[in-house]
């Protein structure tokens, strides 16, 4: 990487398998750009949609070029149009390239080369992870995942990592330019005080515990096993509701297994809205957290700066995440019903505090910081007391034809 500019940089990201029902990758995009702006930098976001558009936000100018549906993904696109990319990259003549998809857009890292513009791979995955919940045997997986590592690693000057968990795969083909930066959680607009006690009664009665996951429904995320963990839950003459916040390629599926096996599961699809969303999760008593591929876990963070357990897949990152804030699990519904119930044998005003204080180790400000180090990217405006970014000015590059 180049040594640290003085002045503004401009800090194009680029991001595939981004859909209107995003979750996680979606909000760290939208946060990460509102800190790069904050922090008085010009942040460009392009990503693949539906039709050509270019248009401000508050995490600064989002260009979504025309990009094809992936089957089976249940609403993701991808950016296919190399000779359209490069033309854009050139175009926008960014100082650094930030890139979240290490498959379909790693020839960006040598067009960086090419252009001198330090870029780094942002792992939002484990490789391995991935292709074993896609039925990859863990030989053959690890064996796919180191090698497409090692050209990740080469191609691009740093290789960001959100936990050390993510970081292994790195470690163990030797690569020495992986960098720490973990994501964040909005700690304001994520709190306990959005319980609502109505809500809670929409979907679960007094003596019933109301479990929620919020998860996309497709092959790697695993949210088969939430219910399992209700079907066993209920097995044992346990009295619990899961509510479903999520779509995916899965969803008919999972719905299907419902109403035949009777289980007291709501699916409510992808929910828009953040702050009903963040009420689901401050009025659940536990969320789930199937996912055994996540690096980080946005979805479990949030749900824990709402004052809510988790229980997570302890073949995940969020072991790391979550501390002794919930409990993890094998990848078995058997298992995470048990977690399940130990959470629940804690006393309610106990586990809600002791999972807002988690959460409250992982604001975006400190975020924001991490990536702008891997960026060789100062901070150049002031923070406030909270450790949030303080917006002195914006940089608006010039339109694109």
């Amino acid at each position: 990487m180049s040594v640290t500019s003085p002045g503004p940089l401009r800090i194009v990201r680029l991001a595939n398998f981004v859909a209107p029902a995003s979750g996680g990758l979606r909000t760290a995009l939208r946060e990460l750009g509102k800190g790069f702006v904050a922090a008085g930098h010009e942040s460009v976001l392009i990503v693949p949609g539906e039709r050509y558009s270019d248009r401000y936000e508050e995490q600064g100018r989002v260009i979504t070029l025309p990009g094809p549906l992936l089957p089976g993904t249940g609403g993701y696109r991808v950016l296919v149009d190399r000779k359209r990319v490069q033309t854009l990259l050139e175009h926008l003549a960014p100082d650094r390239l930030e890139v979240s998809d290490r498959t379909t857009l790693r020839w960006t890292g040598r067009w960086a080369r090419r252009a001198r513009v330090p870029a780094v791979m942002v792992s939002h995955e484990t490789a391995d992870g991935v292709l074993r919940t896609w039925g990859m045997s863990e030989n053959m997986s690890r064996r796919t995942a180191d090698a497409l590592n090692i050209r990740t690693a080469h191609t691009y000057a740093r290789v960001v990592c959100t936990t050390e968990f993510a970081e292994r795969e790195f470690v163990r083909i030797g690569a020495r330019n992986v960098v720490r930066a973990p994501l964040g959680v909005d700690l304001v607009g994520r709190h306990p005080s959005l319980r609502d006690l109505e809500l809670r009664a929409r979907y679960a009665r007094e003596d019933e515990a109301l479990l929620v996951m919020c998860s996309r429904l497709s092959v790697e995320k695993r949210p088969g096993t939430a219910i399992d963990a209700v079907e066993t839950l209920v097995r044992r003459g346990r009295r619990v509701i899961l509510v479903v916040a999520g779509d995916g390629p899965l969803r008919e599926r999972l719905e299907q297994r419902v109403r035949e096996r009777r289980l007291p599961v709501t699916f409510l699809g992808h929910v828009s809205d953040r702050d009903s969303l963040g009420a689901l999760q401050a009025s659940a008593d536990v969320a789930l957290a199937p996912g055994p591929a996540e690096t980080f876990g946005l979805a479990a963070l949030e749900a824990m700066a709402c004052g809510t357990p988790v229980v997570a897949s302890a073949s995940s990152a969020l072991p790391e995440v979550i501390g002794a804030a919930g409990a993890t699990a094998a990848d078995r519904g058997e298992a995470f019903a048990d977690a399940v119930e130990m959470l629940l044998g804690r006393p309610g005003a106990e586990r809600r505090e002791v999972a807002r204080a988690r959460a409250e180790c992982f604001g975006w400000g400190t975020a924001v910081e991490a990536f702008l180090a891997a960026h060789d990217a100062p901070v150049l405006s002031r923070r406030d007391e909270s450790g949030a970014t303080a917006p002195v000015r914006r940089v608006v590059p010039e339109g694109v034809a």
